[in-house]
Formats: C-alpha cells, sequence, structure tokens
C-alpha cells in the first residue's frame, strides 16, 4: 500500500511486503524510542489523540511516540468531554478536529466508527480500536513481537504454531491479529475459548480458506502443549450486557507458572495485548510467571512505541528525514 497520507483503519489494508517494511522502519526507531538518540522531525506537527473508550497503553503510547518524533499532542478522553455528549455527529466532529490536527489517532467503542470518521478527516486517521472490530496497531507490535521472540530461538513467522485463549469473540487484537496471520505461510492456530466466547466464524472461515491450520478448543492444558506462543486476553467485560453476564466466563482459562510448566513446551513464550485483570476471580495470567523469562507482555509494550513511531513517519512521509533531524540526548547520556 501507499503509506502517505493515509489511513490507518484494517490490518486488510496490508499485504506481506508491507509488513517487512513496517518493521524494517520499526527496527529503526529503537535508538530514538530507548532516548539514545533525538530526533525532532515532526516539529511543529500535531497529533490529536481523541480516545472515546478507556485505554492507558495505546492511548500514552501513540503519544509518546509523537512525542519522540518531536511532534506535539491534544488528546480528547471520554464523550463527555467533547462535542458528541452534546449531539454532534462524527462527520462533524471529523471535519472540524481535522482542521486542528496533521494525523488523527482514535479510539471509539461502536465497530466502524472509526472509518467513518475518517471519511470525514482531512488528515490521516488510525484506528486505535474500534469497539469489538479491529486494532491494527497492536496487531503490528504483536506480530512485530512474535518476529523478534522467535528470532531470537531461530524461528521465523511462517511455520509459527501459535495458541490463542480467552474471549475471542470479543477481543479485537485476536481478530485483527488472525487476519494478519493469513499472510504467512504454514500456520497452526489454536483458539482456546467458550462456545460462546468463540472465535467469528467468519474469520476462522478466513484463515482456512488462507491455508491456515485452525482447531478450536475448550481445553487449555492439550491447547498449548505444543505451541511456539501462548496469547492470552481477557474477558472483555465492557462488551457485555451486564458485570454478571462477564463474570460466568471469567477465569475459566488460567494460566500459572505450574500449567506453563507442566503442559508447555520450553521456551513457549507467553503474550497479552494488556491490561491483564489480575483480580483474584480471574488472574487470568498469574504474577508467578513474572520472573518467566519467556513472558513478553511487557517486551510487547515497548514494541508498541516502535511499531507506533515507525506508522506515524511512514504515513507522514518523514523517514528519511528521522536521521537528518537528529541529536545527541544529553540527559540520557549523563546518567
Amino acid at each position: 500500500m501507499k503509506f502517505e497520507g493515509a489511513s490507518i483503519l484494517s490490518v486488510s489494508q496490508f499485504e506481506r511486503a508491507d509488513i517487512d517494511t513496517i518493521f524494517h522502519v520499526a527496527n529503526h526507531m529503537e535508538p530514538y524510542a530507548q532516548r539514545q538518540k533525538r530526533t525532532r522531525v515532526l516539529e511543529g506537527a500535531i497529533l490529536g489523540n481523541m480516545f472515546f473508550e478507556a485505554s492507558t497503553r495505546t492511548r500514552i503510547s501513540f503519544g509518546s511516540a509523537f512525542n519522540l518524533l518531536g511532534g506535539d499532542v491534544r488528546e480528547t478522553v471520554g464523550f463527555e468531554s467533547s462535542a458528541l455528549a452534546k449531539g454532534e455527529s462524527l462527520h462533524d466532529t471529523a471535519r472540524v478536529l481535522s482542521g486542528f490536527s496533521d494525523i488523527i489517532c482514535m479510539r471509539h467503542p461502536e465497530p466502524d466508527s472509526v472509518a467513518d470518521f475518517a471519511k470525514s478527516s482531512r488528515v490521516p486517521v488510525i484506528n486505535g480500536g474500534d469497539g469489538s472490530n479491529e486494532h491494527p496497531s497492536q496487531a503490528l507490535l504483536d506480530l512485530y513481537t512474535i518476529e523478534k521472540e522467535l528470532k531470537g530461538l531461530g524461528r521465523k513467522i511462517d511455520g509459527l504454531r501459535i495458541a490463542m485463549i480467552g474471549d475471542l469473540r470479543h477481543g479485537r487484537t485476536v481478530h485483527s491479529l488472525s487476519k494478519l496471520l493469513m499472510l504467512f505461510n504454514n500456520i497452526s492456530v489454536q483458539l482456546v475459548s467458550p462456545k460462546d466466547l468463540a472465535m467469528p466464524k467468519n474469520i476462522v472461515e478466513d484463515m482456512r480458506s488462507k491455508g491456515l491450520s485452525v482447531i478450536e478448543s475448550e481445553k487449555i492444558e492439550s491447547s498449548i502443549s505444543h505451541v511456539d506462543i501462548v496469547y492470552s486476553t481477557r474477558i472483555q467485560e465492557e462488551r457485555f450486557t451486564s458485570k454478571d453476564e462477564a463474570d460466568l466466563y471469567r477465569g475459566k482459562f488460567r494460566l500459572n507458572q505450574a500449567i506453563y510448566t507442566a503442559h508447555c513446551e520450553p521456551n513457549t513464550v507467553i503474550m497479552h495485548p494488556l491490561p491483564r485483570d489480575s483480580r483474584e476471580e480471574a488472574n487470568e495470567l498469574d504474577i508467578d510467571l513474572d520472573g518467566n523469562p519467556s513472558l513478553a507482555i511487557f517486551r510487547q509494550t515497548d514494541n508498541g512505541l516502535l511499531v507506533r513511531m515507525a506508522l506515524f513517519a511512514m504515513t507522514l512521509d518523514v523517514v528519511h528525514l528521522v536521521e537528518k533531524n537528529s541529536s545527541d540526548v544529553p540527559w540520557h547520556n549523563l546518567r
């Protein structure tokens, strides 16, 4: 795809060559993300960060990524603090706020809402999550993490064996990641969930039509025994009609060190899009896994910064100028 000036709304926009390009650019962002160097390539540019649904990592990661490229960030958080609470349409909001920004990142609880917003925006829009539909930047950082973790083990994404566990019906991260995996070869996927929270049938059918081996199960132990990646997700409480309904499924697929040791192959990588639900009744990834070197959840968040920096640089067509606008970071080098 042509990234310059493009909105990033769905992983369906990407071909495999696009993924390789994004990851190549992300690799070159590492010294800036680690504060070894700084760049002012986006000095004077403004990111409109519009989050109408709760977010910590994604919102701050996008803002930090833009800041690290030298740009400024303006935030709108929650419906109550926006004109949408007064009845303004997404069309009008897009027309107005795109006049104040050079690029917009948006999260909204309704599926396809970000794409509708982008139709009226005068600047590129990046989908930060639209309901239970998609989360393209999360899927990209997940795949980037998978590539890096497997490379350390002498493997590639082609031939990947992965188990996706939890709320696969509402989990937009696994929806987007599943679509990206269709670009690769010899992929085996274990889908582990209660039947009522199973991966949408159309996604399962699409994976199989692309040649992926897909097995659906309700048993975690047998499903994680022969995989490279265990990708756990939380019960998406906000997608249910009530907390009581969500509680029916909470804590059904817990992973702790004892289960990992008993059933996983050595060096099986543990991933989670975060936040992980650490409440006693859920505890989907036990804290006793925190000392496990194969727990990659915090490496995922670090990688998210690199991928989002890459998306900004590519969309605003400044990749070739990043190094030219770079310098040392005095405070970092003095520590």
